[in-house]
């Protein structure tokens, strides 16, 4: 019985964590994250400010649970890309691709949501550093298949998961997308991507 009224105030609890979530990403959408407040989000949920804060502490921790989220999505598509029945290096083409598409779509279309990644990329905050993390491992994965299949040379897969991030850096951050995506004397995307392709089989 009491594990079923945990289960209960679990589920309830995560129920209002996510309309608080969906609420505060349609404000920082429409708004910008700097001209919308706690007060803002419970306005437009019809709920008190302080019931929000009995989830979280302040805005910052909602804006890092709302980019948490953008992060998941493009972890669970470089997730999915990792496991399609094709070759390392096409897997590799995919991912960055997607990952370059979303960049431009999502983040840079929406001026506001660009606003939203640049100031959790400025702040440094660890979501974004466990999300590195956890692509170099997908990617590392990716190399260590393309190196049993002999596709990729010998080498280190964690150390070249890192260097492969870093040499398409450029079509996965969203500052440096926004900067070089109208430069006439930058690499193109696709360009880029063979290039580092290439680097692994050597």
């Amino acid at each position: 019985m009491d594990e079923l009224v945990d289960f209960a105030i679990d589920s309830s609890r995560q129920e209002n964590v996510t309309r608080i979530l969906d609420s505060a990403e349609r404000l920082f959408r429409h708004y910008g994250y700097g001209k919308t407040t706690v007060a803002d989000i419970a306005r437009d949920l019809g709920m008190s400010t302080a019931n929000i804060y009995r989830f979280f502490g302040s805005k910052t921790e909602i804006h890092q649970a709302v980019c948490g989220r953008m992060l998941e999505m493009s972890y669970n598509m470089a997730l999915s890309i990792s496991r399609l029945p094709i070759s390392a290096s096409d897997r590799l083409r995919q991912y960055v691709n997607a990952q370059f598409k979303m960049t431009v779509e999502v983040m840079l279309d929406e001026e506001k949501v660009h606003e939203m990644v640049i100031v959790a990329i400025e702040r440094d905050w660890h979501v974004i550093e466990k999300h590195v993390d956890r692509i170099h491992d997908i990617i590392a994965d990716v190399i260590r298949e393309g190196i049993a299949a002999g596709e990729f040379a010998e080498q280190d897969a964690s150390a070249a998961s890192k260097c492969f991030g870093a040499a398409t850096v450029t079509l996965c951050h969203p500052q440096m997308v926004a900067q070089c995506l109208s430069k006439e004397n930058r690499a193109m995307p696709d360009d880029l991507i063979e290039y580092a392709i290439r680097a692994l089989k050597k």
